[in-house]
């Protein structure tokens, strides 16, 4: 599974960052990385949960 993120979509509102520190980091200028871009099985609960909470659906999860 591999994270996409819309930065044309995101707001770096830092929701994912929220729920999912390990994966997702919103840096001091307001922008979005996804350090863990194809997470660990034990994390994709947590990323499920930051991709649906994200408030511009600028994220999504791909089989890849």
């Amino acid at each position: 599974m591999k994270i996409r993120v819309d930065y044309d979509v995101c707001e770096a509102n830092a929701v994912c960052m929220g729920l999912a520190p390990d994966v997702f980091e919103v840096d001091e200028d307001d922008n979005l990385h996804v350090l863990l871009p194809e997470p660990p099985p034990e994390a994709l609960d947590r990323v499920r949960h930051a991709i649906r909470s994200c408030p511009k659906a600028a994220l999504s999860l791909h089989d890849e």
